[in-house]
């Protein structure tokens, strides 16, 4: 069985090895395994996928607990469903609707082979929809919008959320957050195509560029690094030339973002594609 495990806290010598002892003791082969420091934030964080013999589970888990004892870690482990079971998502919004609607709606109709775990929310713009679909809804935000990323992973911990889907979450996740959901967990939309629009503003830039195509990008957030082989589905739309601004950004949101989405956390529910050293792979098929 595939797992991932993920670590994090204040930095000091020797984190990593007793996980690695841990995992090696217990026959695990150590598929893939990243280390950060954030000298900023005192910050430590790793990520390793391993195969385990599935016999040896309960070990893993008696293991890696007395691992959080002596080091003070946020020591997290996620077994991917592979089939076995439906993967839990949780929909992170903060105002548009069409993002969060089409993946809520494409869950409901089984386009997305997934359970809707949890809408969370730093405004209060799309409590209805959350209502609607009939998904618990969270708040997490201030009077200010500012989130309480804590509580979005304690939220999500608690709900046993195997997928975070960013649907037009307009704040930025730290990297603290990132790393504890790392391994190809984070799901993001980004309004535009990367590489060459990032930023908050790509239909504006696009159109500044006289761009006569348009689109969005679905990727895994990736801690530190700009989105590129990160990129689990891109979709696209042309317009005619002296199409209006407005008509180009009513397009994307209402019909081509939506659609990026849907279509990226499907592969990733799926399990069409994984994250391995930071690069998106089509996963072997069995």
């Amino acid at each position: 069985m595939k797992v991932v495990i993920t670590a994090v806290g204040p930095d000091n010598r020797g984190l990593a090895d007793p996980i690695v002892h841990c995992v090696t003791q217990l026959g695990a082969n150590i598929a893939e395994i990243q280390m950060f420091d954030h000298d900023e934030q005192s910050l430590f964080a790793m990520c390793t996928r391993i195969e385990l013999p599935p016999e040896r589970e309960t070990e893993l888990a008696e293991g890696l607990r007395d691992v959080r004892s002596r080091t003070g870690l946020s020591v997290r482990t996620w077994t991917p469903p592979a089939g076995r079971r439906k993967p839990r998502v949780a929909i992170c919004v903060t105002y548009r609707p069409e993002t969060p609607r089409a993946v809520l709606a494409a869950i409901a109709e089984g386009t997305i082979n997934a359970e809707a775990a949890a809408v969370i929310s730093n405004r209060t713009a799309c409590q209805p929809l959350a209502e609607e679909f009939d998904v618990p809804w969270f708040a997490i935000g201030d009077d200010g919008g500012e989130a309480d990323d804590e509580r979005m992973i304690a939220i999500c911990d608690e709900l046993q959320v195997d997928f975070i889907v960013l649907a037009r979450y307009m704040r930025i996740l730290p990297p603290r957050s990132c790393w504890k959901y790392a391994g190809g967990r984070i799901i993001n939309l980004h309004h535009g195509l990367l590489p060459s629009f990032p930023g908050l503003r790509p239909y504006h830039d696009a159109y500044a560029a006289r761009m006569l195509t348009y689109g969005a990008t679905c990727h895994f957030i990736v801690p530190e690094l700009d989105a590129g082989n990160q990129i689990i589905c891109q979709t696209a739309f042309s317009v005619a030339p002296g199409t209006p601004r407005d008509e180009i950004i009513r397009r994307g949101q209402q019909q081509n973002e939506p659609a990026c989405l849907v279509e990226g956390v499907r592969r990733a529910t799926a399990g069409e594609v994984e994250l391995h050293f930071n690069r998106v792979v089509a996963t072997p098929r069995a």
